[in-house]
């Protein structure tokens, strides 16, 4: 069977990676206050590298590696908004806790102040040596007001006429130019960037140099708001102002992408996305995009939106999906969700298919948003209930599960992120009950010989009996007890009895495969309730 010849080769292989956010420069500040030194990249304390390990994380994204400059952070010292944001945030802020937005970059290098190049490369020589894969940011919309193409290749951004509103005056190497400011149609300009000009083939030509510069320092690229360098979105936002070039014939994406995939086999790229461009993004060959619908309507409380949301996409789609609760742009989880139901987002987005994504922070119950300028955040209690939580899920999600742990010696079975998945569709668990609708259900689903060992990559003459194990990752988003029936989907289901432990709450249960074959599964959570139902046929 190609199905198992395949699974063999991916038993070690995170097949749905875990990635971590950190904010890079409020993270080396704490870790320098805790150890009582100045920490750089370079020497980052072996405990942190030995947490992401037990914790199960595949990628570290380390967000804001990059240099910033002088005009764009004396913008965000001197927004009124931005210092009253900070004065809430950080009442004892100085202006030296203010590096100025990291997406306002004003040059692809690693600033001394977090140990500079050689730093960033012992970092990721750490990591890799872990098993560990690195992301860093790609910005491909704009570049910050100091970066030297300004002045020197000025011709690479969007031009304006004179008092252009949403641009600015600039004396560059060429004469006095009006540029415009990096935007998204739907908002504000922001006035700390330039706007590149991606109607021109020589901008695309050295955005894709740099990011091919970027690549061979990292293992992966979380690309900020990717969507609005498409071909059709970027002529429609830029349109009042014409570009005296041929449109282009073919998308940025899918010309840089494989161009870094060609020196850099398995490079991953993240796509921040929104507006329901997150399948063409797939396309044109990113891993992931965020998938934002899913976290608007887990914290719009809609759970039954939810699940037609997972049900109706793509399984393609929903695999090649990050799915996050917060990150550096979204409120704290913990200050939207009560802790409940904060629980059963957590494990709804742990358990599907895809990049489960864990931003700094969250795993503590920090409750405070941080806006990118500061390179300090505040002090924090930690939430010991949200951190005994998170732990225990990642242990049970992400721990390879073995027969030991049951009560039979045999070897690791891959278990959530590994083997095959499946969103099952809940029904109702009698006429009338329209509960089942806030139910969200994946089967994962490993083979396996009766001690337990994943299938052989060669065929032997003695072919083992083998059974089909999985995980239900069952979650209820309504704040009420629900009830439902589910089909599982699993081969020789009516041939045994069946034995499933919650791996989070430790029940154990018995139920016969013929009454699973006709009747299907029936279960009943409490409001926000969550289970992980480890299925094993019994006598195995």
């Amino acid at each position: 069977m190609p199905y198992l010849l395949k699974a063999g080769l991916e038993t070690l292989k995170s097949l749905h990676p875990i990635l971590y956010e950190i904010n890079t420069r409020c993270w080396l500040a704490a870790l320098s206050h805790r150890e009582g030194r100045v920490v750089t990249l370079a020497d980052v304390p072996e405990s942190e590298f030995s947490y992401w390990l037990r914790l199960g994380f595949t990628h570290i994204w380390l967000m804001g590696v990059w240099t910033t400059g002088p005009r764009s952070r004396a913008l965000a010292l001197n927004d009124p908004g931005l210092r009253e944001l900070f004065d809430r945030v950080l009442p004892d802020w100085r202006e030296a806790d203010v590096s100025g937005s990291p997406y306002a970059i004003g040059a692809y290098e690693v600033p001394p102040t977090l140990g500079g190049e050689s730093a960033l490369q012992i970092f990721r020589e750490k990591l890799n040596r872990c098993g560990l894969k690195l992301l860093l940011d790609f910005v491909p919309n704009h570049l910050g007001l100091d970066h030297l193409w300004a002045v020197e290749r000025p011709e690479l951004f969007v031009q304006c006429p004179p008092n252009t509103p949403g641009s600015f005056e600039l004396q560059t190497n060429s004469g006095t130019r009006w540029l415009a400011h990096g935007k998204d149609p739907y908002f504000t300009p922001w006035t700390d960037t330039i706007q590149l000009d991606y109607r021109r083939p020589e901008t695309r030509d050295a955005m894709k140099t740099l990011l091919q510069s970027a690549a061979s320092r990292c293992d992966g690229v979380r690309c900020d708001m990717a969507m609005l360098v498409l071909n059709d979105v970027f002529q429609k936002t830029w349109v009042q102002f014409p570009a005296a070039a041929i449109p282009p014939a073919s998308e940025f994406w899918a010309d840089a992408i494989f161009a870094v995939r060609a020196a850099n086999p398995g490079f991953l790229f993240l796509a921040e996305a929104y507006w329901g461009l997150q399948s063409r993004l797939q396309e044109l060959g990113f891993d992931f995009t965020y998938d934002k619908d899913l976290y608007d309507r887990v914290i719009a409380r809609q759970a039954a939106e939810v699940q037609r949301h997972l049900l109706e996409a793509s399984p393609s789609y929903v695999e090649h999906s990050a799915h996050f609760l917060e990150n550096h742009d979204e409120r704290r989880i913990a200050q939207v969700l009560p802790p409940d139901e904060h629980r059963a987002a957590a494990v709804l987005t742990l358990g599907l298919p895809g990049m489960r994504f864990l931003h700094e922070g969250q795993l503590s119950g920090k409750r405070i948003h941080v806006p990118v300028q500061l390179s300090r955040a505040p002090d924090e209690p930690v939430d010991t209930q949200i951190k005994t939580f998170y732990e225990n899920v990642l242990t049970a999600l992400n721990s390879p599960i073995t027969l030991a742990k049951i009560g039979r010696a045999a070897n690791a079975l891959p278990s959530i992120g590994r083997g095959e998945f499946k969103l099952l569709s809940p029904e109702p668990a009698w006429p009338g009950n329209p509960s089942f609708e806030s139910f969200i259900i994946v089967q994962w689903e490993f083979p396996s010989d009766q001690q337990g060992n994943a299938p052989a990559i060669s065929k032997k003459a003695e072919t083992p009996r083998w059974f089909h194990m999985f995980t239900l990752v069952v979650v209820n988003l309504a704040s009420h007890q629900a009830q439902c029936r589910v089909r599982l989907s699993v081969p020789g289901l009516a041939g045994v009895n069946w034995e499933l432990r919650d791996l989070l709450g430790g029940g154990n249960f018995r139920r016969d495969g013929s009454g699973l074959e006709h009747e299907g599964l029936f279960l009943d959570l409490p409001g926000s309730g969550a289970q992980l139902l480890f299925g094993r046929p019994l006598g195995s």
